[in-house]
Parts: C-alpha cells; sequence; structure tokens
C-alpha cells in the first residue's frame, strides 16, 4: 500500500468535451439540473411528489405543515447541490449559484442551535436526535450534505454550507464519543466517508478519527444497532415487526474479518470507500487487506457483467456467490455509482488499472442506463432482461420498471447520478509526484502541474465506439517554470482489459513503452523536450466479441451476450419483435458492427446470426404444451448498448440470449 496516496486533478481545470460523454455531461445543467429542481419543489406533473424543499420550509419555521416523504429525503437536496457545484466548475451560471445560494441559506435556517439537521426529527420529534440510528438516516444524511458543501466550497470558494455542516459534524464527533453511544455506528453508511473528506479540506482529523472509530466498531460486540430498539427513547420509524439483520447493514463481523460483499449494497460500497480511506491514511494494512477481499468477491462472483450489484429486491441485497439472477436482480443505480467510487479510491491507493477497469464498468453500463438520454427519466433499478408484462406490483418484479420514471417518492438515484456525471472529470486522471495517470479516455482540455510546469492537455477520442486516442501538450503560457530540459515526470496511460493490439506513438514515431500495474508508461527516454509540443497517438483493438459466464452462474447458463469495448449489449424488442426469449444466438458466425447516426443519436450497431420461431403468431391458440419442438427460421439480431436500451419506448430487453453451435 503506497504511503501517499494519487490524487484526483482539480475539477476546475478539467473541462470535459467529448464525442461520447457531451451526451450525458451537456445534459447536466441544460436539462438534468433545472428539472430536478423542479422535481425537489413539486413541479413536475404526473411524477411522484418529493416534498423535499417544503420539508425544509416547514423545519425552518418558514411554513405550517408535517413532515412528508421517507425519512432520508433531506439527501435528495444535498445530492442536487453538490451536482451543482461541480457543474459551477465548468459551466459558471450566476443564476444557478444563486438558486443553490438561497437553498444553502434554507439548510441554515433548518439548522438547530445545536448543529442538528434532519428535517424528518425535527419536525415530526422535535429535541429527539439520533435515537434510531439502524432506521433514521440522520448520520446518512448529514454525510451527504458535508460532501456538497464541500464540492461547493472547493468551486466557488464560498464557505457558509462549509461552515454550517462542520456544525453538524462537531456535533456527531461530540455525541458519538459520549458513554451512551461509545459503541454506535450509523445503520446507512456515508458519514464515514464525508468524514474523510472534511478532515482532508479543514486539515481536522478529529473528524478523520471519528470516521476510524465508527469502522472500528462496526460488527463488533455489543452490537449497538441489533439491540438499539430495548432503548427507552429509541422511535420506530418503520414499525418492521422483524428483528434487525446485521448482515443487511454489514454489521455482522468486524470490517477487517469481512471477506465477502452482503446485505444492502449501496451501504456496502459506501462503507468500503471509507475503509479504503481510512486504511491508506492511517497505514492499516488489515483494512487495507479486508478491501482487496471485498472488492475481489464482488468482481469474481457477485457482479453482474454490466457493473451491476445487488442480486435481491428484497433488501436490495448481495445474497451468495453467482447468485445473479437477469430478471428479478436490484443493482441500483446508487450501487454502482458506489462501486465506482470504491474502485477509484483502490486504484488512488494502489495504481493499479484493475480497478480502473471495473469503475469504467459500472460507469459505462449501469450508471448511464439509470438515465435517459434526455435527462428527464431514471430507473432505480437496472436489470439485464425486461418483459414489459410481467412487471407487475406484488410479485417478484414488483421492483422492475420496464421504462423509466419521470421521478420517485424515494429519489436517492437521479440526484446521485446527475452529482456523478457532472464530476466526472474526477474519473478520468489521477496524479502524484511521480507524474500523471490517465484512467478513462475522454476528450477535453486539461490543465496539470504533473509533468512539471504547468501543462495543458488537448485530448481528441471517439472512445469508446474507437480505439484512438490523441494528446497534444502544450505549455501555458506566463504560467510554465519549465525549460527546455526533458522532463523526469512520467505520463502513465491505462491499458484497457479489453484492449488489443495496443500501441503507442510520440511525435508520430512508435515507442516501445513499459508497463506498470496495467499502465503505458511513458517518460523522458521517450521524448526530446519537457513534454510541451508533445503529440501522443494511442491506439487499439476492441471488436465486438461473445461472452459467457462462469458456467457456476446458473441464470446464464447455455446463454451469450456480447461486449465491444467496455460496453455491454443488448437486444430490444425495438429491433428484434416480441418473445425475445425464443432467440438463439449461432456463436460460429461472425459478428458484424457498422455505425449508425440514426440509432440513438449516433451509436456502433452489432448484427449476430441466429433462429427464432418461425410463425410465432400461429401459437396463439395453440395449447400450452406441445408433443414437437417449434419450428424455427434464420434470425438476424440487432444489439445496442445496453446504457442506452428504453429510449425508444417500452419493450423487451434481453442482455443475455440463448446460444447455439
Amino acid at each position: 500500500m503506497k504511503t501517499k496516496k494519487l490524487d484526483l486533478l482539480p475539477l476546475k481545470a478539467l473541462k470535459v468535451n467529448d464525442f461520447f460523454w457531451n451526451k450525458y455531461t451537456g445534459l447536466v445543467t441544460k436539462e438534468i439540473i433545472p428539472y430536478q429542481w423542479k422535481a425537489l419543489n413539486d413541479e413536475v406533473a404526473d411524477a411522484e411528489p418529493s416534498y423535499c424543499i417544503d420539508n425544509f420550509k416547514v423545519a425552518a419555521g418558514l411554513k405550517e405543515g408535517t413532515f412528508h416523504g421517507w425519512v432520508f429525503q433531506d439527501t435528495d437536496l444535498a445530492k442536487w447541490l453538490e451536482a451543482v457545484a461541480y457543474s459551477l466548475s465548468y459551466e459558471p451560471n450566476e443564476a444557478l449559484e444563486k438558486l443553490a445560494d438561497d437553498a444553502i441559506e434554507l439548510v441554515g435556517k433548518a439548522q438547530q442551535e445545536n448543529g442538528y439537521i434532519n428535517t424528518h426529527f425535527t419536525i415530526l420529534h422535535p429535541g429527539k436526535q439520533y435515537c434510531n440510528l439502524k432506521e433514521g438516516h440522520e448520520l446518512y444524511t448529514t454525510g451527504h450534505f458535508i460532501e456538497a458543501a464541500i464540492a461547493y466550497y472547493e468551486v466557488t470558494g464560498k464557505d457558509k454550507f462549509l461552515n454550517i455542516m462542520k456544525k453538524n459534524a462537531d456535533l456527531i464527533c461530540d455525541v458519538f464519543h459520549t458513554e451512551k453511544y461509545k459503541n454506535a455506528v450509523p445503520g446507512h453508511e456515508e458519514i464515514e466517508l464525508a468524514l474523510m473528506k472534511l478532515a482532508t479540506v479543514t486539515g481536522d482529523d478529529k473528524y478523520a478519527d471519528m470516521a476510524k472509530d465508527f469502522i472500528d466498531r462496526r460488527g463488533t460486540e455489543p452490537n449497538y444497532l441489533f439491540n438499539e430498539s430495548k432503548n427507552d427513547d429509541f422511535i420506530d420509524v418503520w414499525h418492521d415487526p422483524n428483528p434487525y439483520i446485521n448482515e443487511y447493514g454489514q454489521n455482522h463481523l468486524p470490517v477487517r474479518k469481512q471477506k465477502t460483499a452482503e446485505g444492502h449494497a449501496v451501504r456496502a460500497t459506501y462503507l468500503y470507500c471509507a475503509m479504503a480511506d481510512i486504511a491508506q491514511k492511517y497505514q492499516d494494512e488489515s483494512l487495507f487487506e479486508a478491501c482487496e477481499n471485498l472488492y475481489n468477491n464482488i468482481v469474481n462472483k457477485r457482479m453482474y457483467i454490466t457493473g451491476g450489484i445487488g442480486s435481491s429486491g428484497v433488501m436490495e441485497r448481495f445474497t451468495t456467490d453467482y447468485d445473479l439472477p437477469n430478471d428479478t436482480n436490484y443493482s441500483e443505480s446508487c450501487a454502482s455509482i458506489g462501486l465506482a467510487l470504491f474502485c477509484r479510491r483502490m486504484a488512488q491507493i494502489t495504481g493499479d488499472s484493475k480497478y480502473i477497469d471495473t469503475m469504467e464498468l459500472a460507469l459505462m453500463n449501469t450508471v448511464l442506463a439509470g438515465i435517459a438520454m434526455d435527462g428527464k427519466s431514471f430507473f432505480y433499478v437496472n436489470p439485464l432482461e425486461v418483459w414489459p408484462d410481467n412487471c407487475m406490483p406484488a410479485t417478484d418484479k414488483n421492483h422492475v420498471k420496464a421504462v423509466r420514471q419521470k421521478w420517485f417518492g424515494c429519489a436517492c438515484c437521479p440526484p446521485n447520478i446527475a452529482r456523478t456525471l457532472s464530476s466526472l472529470g474526477e474519473y478520468l486522471f489521477m496524479q502524484n509526484d511521480d507524474g500523471l495517470f490517465i484512467n478513462m479516455f475522454a476528450g477535453g482540455e486539461y490543465k496539470t502541474t504533473a509533468l512539471g510546469g504547468y501543462k495543458r492537455l488537448n485530448i481528441e477520442t471517439k472512445f469508446p465506439f474507437e480505439g484512438k486516442i490523441t494528446i497534444s501538450i502544450s505549455d501555458i503560457a506566463d504560467k510554465s517554470s519549465e525549460d527546455d530540459a526533458p522532463s523526469d515526470k512520467k505520463i502513465y496511460v491505462r491499458i484497457p482489459e479489453y484492449a488489443q493490439n495496443y500501441k503507442i506513438k510520440i511525435n508520430g514515431c512508435d515507442i516501445n513503452y513499459k508497463t506498470k500495474n496495467g499502465y503505458a508508461v511513458l517518460s523522458k527516454d521517450d521524448i526530446a523536450s519537457a513534454w510541451k509540443g508533445t503529440s501522443i497517438e494511442i491506439t487499439f483493438e476492441m471488436p465486438a466479441h461473445f461472452v459467457y459466464a462462469n458456467p457456476k452462474v446458473r441464470a446464464d447458463a447455455g446463454k451469450v451476450a456480447i461486449k465491444k469495448g467496455p460496453l455491454v449489449y443488448c437486444a430490444e424488442q425495438v429491433d428484434n419483435g416480441e418473445n425475445l426469449s425464443s432467440i438463439m444466438v449461432d456463436i460460429t458466425k461472425p459478428i458484424n458492427e457498422y455505425w449508425d447516426d440514426n440509432v440513438l443519436g449516433g451509436i456502433t450497431v452489432i448484427k449476430a446470426h441466429g433462429k427464432t420461431v418461425k410463425h410465432p403468431e400461429k401459437y396463439d391458440n395453440k395449447e400450452l404444451y406441445l408433443d414437437t419442438p417449434a419450428e424455427l427460421e434464420y434470425k438476424e439480431i440487432t444489439f445496442v448498448p445496453y446504457a442506452n436500451w428504453g429510449n425508444r419506448g417500452a419493450g423487451e430487453m434481453y442482455t443475455w440470449l440463448r446460444r447455439f453451435c
């Protein structure tokens, strides 16, 4: 484990302008943030009400009323404010900043004298605080507001929001070191990673120490969460007659002894983020080893091909190894965001590109599938197989939606996706004293001091549909102290696990690069000057290909999927007709791929050969069970990126199809 982690580049230095990502990031300020503000104010017609802003007004004493919504409803505003902050870093907007300032003012007015902020308990149980940690989400809510406050401070320089949340964090540090709470831990993890961020920004390690205490207490005896309902001041929130399940909240074992990912998938990944942060800061090898074990269990035995996690809609949880059903899974958008955040932290600690491979997979498939291409509807749950007719209430598919929803009463995912897209730059690069790490490929203009002096990188690419990336490096006028001597700083360019025939040219000349932890290492031996004026061209092949699941994954036995680079593809009814389950793919025939400007705003379409039932309409009035198999005929099968499914109307979707040879 490195004694000093790799740093992220500041968002203000990163301006993404990319062939692929602009479809999404371009929506953030124009569509997503304004739309979500309307949703938070209950102004979206035919959508579930949020009540979020209304709750804050009631808690602040600005209007009469009561609390509505989920106990964690406040976090929708926190994540919206965080998304706004990130967006202001690359697209200043005075009106939007004023709107955010007003929202922050409202949060401040709802804050109690001791620093406490939570509209649910302030309105419904005034004076009662931290009386139900397993269900109350108070610490989780504070965590999201701390993250938002830090982002807003770093982008705008305004510290009002940060000071509001420092006061709340100070309260937590005081309360959770008292005798009553000496064994207490958060029910839903999030505060831990937020406190680690706060320690970094403020330079005050009491916040990091509090986060570490929460981590060290988790899963130990006496088990606070399991016994909490016996407390005299316990306030029942969900009125659940069932006993608390420790695995649900990763509270079944001390964290250093946890080797399998258990329970609620979002809670788990937020916990793992904090574990990674704390392991690095305190150089805790046993905690880091636990992070590695948990990562390996997820990617090798409990993760979907799309980077989705959480295979059960019951408790939104991990289940057991290789249990990956395609039509009843949960794969919450927030869980894949949490996985991406965990992977990014592990990459910062290790400099190993395998974590970026997983991060990219989650971001470019499950997370992007969570939002429509117009930015105005969302998936909370991300199945790999959908038959709209059987997505019915009061069934095991009760949670599965065949079309994206305008909003949710429990709307944690839409603003989480917004903050992720608006902070995309934080996933692209890392840096340390050794140089610059290029993790993901996205066009744009990026500024860094990691190469000696102050440099500008202009990147052009059509990735992920083409494997060519061009990087031009130049000095930034009046800000570079670099002379013309070759810099000893290196550039580390990720070699994705799917890349074939990976080549690099510098200033038009092929180079024989060295590799380290999945990165191509470019050094002063490869250039004639101090990086300025340097042109780097990276090329690799990433043909569409068949993918087969480990035979222990029962749901995918005898089936095949298709990937191209980081993108998983799927078959939709709009292209292939009804009853996708009857289609079989011929894996002996080649896959064809071509660009089509007219499909989903421009994508690479993939075609495969196969068979399907001949004249399916003749079976409409047949008996249910027959003595002879259905007659088959040739079928050309069309595949589009999973990230884009459901943007052309409701219909069936399959990621895994039966195969034959």
